[in-house]
C-alpha cells in the first residue's frame, strides 16, 4: 500500500496594508483606543481580543483589533456585559448577524427585560 504525503502551501506572510497586521504595541494601542493598558489586558484575558504575540511575549495589536476594541467599548457604554459582548461579537464574526441584532433589542428593550425576567416581588411589613 502506498502513503501519499500532502504538505500544506506556506501562508503567506501577512501585509502591513492587512487589517489584520499586528503592528501596535500595547502602549499605543492603548492610546489609540482611549483606554488603559490593563484594559486591553483584561479584555484578552476574558477571550474578547487575541492580539498576536512576539517571540519574547510582547503583545502586537492589528487595526481590526482595535476594531474590536471600539465596537466593545461602544457596547459597554451602553450597559452590555462583557460576557454579552462575547457572544455578540462572537455571533457577527460567524456571520450570525441577526442573531446578535435579536440579542442586542432584546437587551436594550426594557418590555422585553421585564418579561423575560420579572422583578421579585418585595415584602411589606
Amino acid at each position: 500500500m502506498r502513503t501519499v504525503r500532502t504538505t500544506a502551501a506556506p501562508s503567506p506572510s501577512p501585509s502591513p496594508r492587512d487589517p489584520g497586521y499586528p503592528r501596535y504595541v500595547i502602549s499605543v494601542a492603548a492610546e489609540l483606543t482611549g483606554t488603559h493598558p490593563q484594559t486591553l489586558r483584561a479584555y484578552e484575558r476574558r477571550g474578547l481580543i487575541h492580539p498576536a504575540r512576539t517571540p519574547g511575549g510582547g503583545r502586537r495589536y492589528s487595526d481590526a483589533d482595535l476594531a474590536r476594541v471600539a465596537r466593545i467599548q461602544a457596547l459597554t457604554r451602553i450597559g452590555f456585559p462583557l460576557a454579552g459582548i462575547a457572544l455578540v461579537l462572537d455571533l457577527v464574526e460567524a456571520g450570525a448577524a441577526a442573531g446578535a441584532h435579536d440579542l442586542l433589542d432584546a437587551f436594550l428593550d426594557p418590555t422585553a427585560r421585564t418579561t423575560a425576567c420579572p422583578p421579585t416581588p418585595r415584602r411589606t411589613k
